[in-house]
């Protein structure tokens, strides 16, 4: 079946090789064919169709012509739109500064990445101290010549003298890990393959790292097949992958997962045991001191997060959320491991720990969320707090830590109208000083962000920033564009965007909602939204739409909501639940079958989140919200942007497919439903400078046109 709609073309060249008259301003095109299977599945005895089963397969002839026809329709329509071409050229003006990562410090080097403005990617620096003249220590720009080759993970050994690096193609998840000699910048002929979801630990001596990787896939199905029975690895350097030396593994748990990591002491090898996506894991180590040493299980069941902060001999210094939802610090003695003998350091506090290490001799260092946004504490050996770090306002922290023996440490202040900048802070003192400092081609101070909370359908306060230029009129004519996430104890937080800034100097507002789901507010606000407690979510999201439009920010005519991959849900879920709600909708690289998810790549580790279609109990859940399942024919939807991407071995691109063939098929109004399908990308990790550029103008002329802007 196709749709007929209507589009704007403003030039003749687009309108060559068209049906209808190249005269004409306007003209009618069809979507392209997608046909219709005969695919139904019994759900436990619910009849389930799935007419269009057979974008499923990315490489098959019909993917490949309908893929190839929506990018002949998509790509044109938006080079057309009048504000592309100026959006674009802004986004590179602001893009063009210098961008530093904050450095950090191995035996005695000091490593930090830069990209000059608009390189694709950033390039890492070494340099011999802080006053030391920085020299490149690895480019990922010469990779490829179109930068879809990305530095896909960094570790630097304890003696500064090696680097292992991985490539990150294509966006894929997968990883190939090489070695690099630091002092000559060049690579000894590594190459350990088939690693995912895994950094690399360097033993003590630097002679070798642990990883995890999954078995060899099948040649051609290695971005769908589902991904079981990861194992932990010792590679030596200078030797074949053959030989690497299987750490542990567990043929009986297919779906367990393993993070190895050597403590800073050389004592230890950690095993975190993962399952899925869900905050809870098991913890396990082996002592390096002892080559016959057992992997002890110190807690062997999933009921609580628990993460490694140091150890004093046998006792680990560990934060875990057990009975603490906001998560506390407690010290395990491995000689008497019995919870009974459990010590409580820092007690849970009414703000959320997010993570905690060890600096400066005997102190801890803990960053905490308080409101969505962040503050760190120092406390001393016995969890006394002795101090607070010094922010410049509300915004995000990352990188305060280092080794124990620092005394010292470097992190970055960011907020939405704070470019990153990189600090220096001195333990001894207490203070902070500024080691970087971005300089962009825009003056923040007419610029405002706003706290606001606001009730959801059953009442509960959600928090939402909001982003704007000072004094504009709440007369409802702003465009809006409303983002949410929502899932996975993933915690939203206010940081710099170049490409949200260029909206907001557009004239446009910028929303963020923190919905449950999130980890903003702990373990709790976490189990609010997820499971059968989805709902909730979207509910979150749909009233803090209601929110804009009410204090008078905008109107149902100039909003928009955008998300991706779990926000790709929540966004094709509001638009089904109210399409009256929104001018215009962008879901991004979503979970669009709610249904079989679990079936490709890592997806079935989602089910700790979402549940799964193979139980009965949950099943209605999950058939309930499903964007692809709850599209209605002759509904009128609102503008809608679908972006995927060829390479995406996450989410993989038949979620996108299936739900562009089902909502262009459904599509009752006018307005356009188009899907931007990218190449050579992914889910978004190591995209290059150059097609980010490319795709934020295409989305934000999307949303200027179809919000009514001139």
């Amino acid at each position: 079946m196709t749709k007929t709609i209507t589009l704007l073309l403003v030039t003749a060249a687009l309108l060559v090789g068209c049906n209808g008259s190249q005269n004409q301003e306007t003209m009618n095109f069809e979507y392209p064919v997608a046909h219709k299977g005969d695919v139904v599945d019994d759900y436990h005895g619910t009849q389930v169709a799935d007419p269009y089963r057979w974008l499923e397969d990315p490489d098959s002839d019909d993917t490949c012509a309908w893929v190839a026809a929506q990018n002949e329709i998509t790509y044109p329509y938006l080079a057309s739109l009048p504000a592309r071409d100026r959006i674009e050229k802004r986004l590179t003006e602001l893009w063009d500064y210098p961008k530093y990562g904050a450095p950090f410090e191995r035996g005695g080097r000091y490593f930090f990445s830069k990209n000059d403005g608009l390189q694709n990617q950033s390039v890492i620096y070494v340099q011999e101290s802080l006053d030391a003249e920085p020299r490149v220590l690895f480019d990922p720009n010469t990779l490829s010549e179109d930068g879809t080759i990305a530095l896909g993970g960094m570790s630097i050994s304890d003696d500064g003298k090696r680097m292992a690096w991985a490539t990150n193609i294509s966006g894929s998840d997968w990883r190939t890990w090489y070695v690099r000699n630091i002092d000559t910048g060049e690579d000894l002929g590594d190459k350990v393959e088939w690693s995912k979801f895994s950094g690399a630990s360097w033993d003590e001596k630097g002679e070798g790292f642990y990883y995890s990787r999954y078995d060899t896939p099948v040649e051609g199905s290695e971005l769908e097949d589902a991904n079981y029975f990861q194992k932990l690895c010792y590679h030596k350097v200078g030797t074949p992958q053959s030989d690497d030396v299987l750490v542990y593994e567990r043929s009986d748990e297919k779906e367990w997962g393993f993070g190895g990591g050597v403590t800073e002491s050389g004592d230890y090898l950690l095993i975190s045991v993962w399952k899925g996506t869900s905050p809870m894991n098991l913890f396990f180590y082996k002592s390096l001191r002892d080559p016959k040493a057992p992997v002890v299980e110190l807690i062997n069941e999933f009921e609580a997060d628990y993460s490694f902060v140091g150890h004093d001999g046998g006792v680990f210094y560990m934060t875990t959320d057990l009975d603490a939802p906001r998560k506390k610090l407690i010290a395990i003695d491995t000689a008497a491991p019995a919870k009974s003998n459990w010590k409580t350091l820092v007690p849970e506090s009414d703000i959320t720990l997010q993570g905690m290490g060890m600096i400066n001799g005997d102190e801890f260092v803990g960053s905490y969320m308080k409101d969505a946004h962040d503050v760190v504490y120092r406390f001393d050996i016995h969890g006394n707090r002795i101090g607070e770090l010094a922010l410049p306002g509300i915004g995000s922290v990352g990188g305060v830590g280092g080794e124990r023996t620092d005394t010292e440490t470097f992190y970055t202040f960011t907020s939405f109208l704070y470019p990153p900048t990189i600090f220096k802070y001195d333990f001894k003192t207490g203070v902070s000083s500024v080691f970087r400092e971005p300089e962009i081609d825009i003056d923040l101070s007419g610029y405002v962000t706003d706290q606001v909370f606001y009730p959801s359908k059953d009442g509960t306060l959600i928090p939402m920033f909001i982003v704007h230029k000072k004094g504009i009129a709440l007369d409802g004519t702003n465009p809006t564009l409303l983002y949410g996430y929502g899932g996975f104890n993933v915690s939203l937080t206010p940081y710099f965007s170049i490409s949200r800034l260029a909206w907001v100097e557009m004239g446009g507002v910028f929303a963020l909602a923190n919905l449950r789901g999130g980890g903003e507010y702990g373990e709790d606000w976490h189990q609010g939204g997820m499971l059968k407690n989805k709902q909730n979510v979207f509910d979150d999201f749909i009233a803090g739409g209601e929110y804009l439009i009410a204090e008078g920010y905008t109107s149902k005519a100039r909003l928009a909501c955008q998300g991706g991959s779990n926000g790709g849900t929540l966004v094709g879920a509001v638009v089904n639940q109210r399409p009256d709600l929104w001018a215009a909708a962008m879901p991004a690289v979503g979970v669009m079958d709610m249904l079989r998810f679990h079936l490709f790549t890592i997806g079935w580790a989602w089910v700790s989140d979402y549940g799964s279609s193979e139980d009965p109990d949950m099943f209605p859940t999950l058939y309930s919200y499903s964007p692809y399942h709850n599209l209605t024919d002759g509904t009128e939807y609102p503008a809608v942007l679908i972006t995927t991407a060829d390479h995406d071995d996450r989410v993989v691109p038949g979620h996108s497919f299936k739900y562009a063939a089902r909502i262009q098929e459904a599509q009752g109004g006018k307005n356009p439903v188009l899907v931007r399908i990218e190449t050579k990308a992914g889910h978004g990790g190591g995209k290059p400078t150059s097609k980010i550029i490319e795709e934020v103008a295409d989305e934000w002329a999307f949303l200027w046109k179809h919000l009514g802007m001139k």
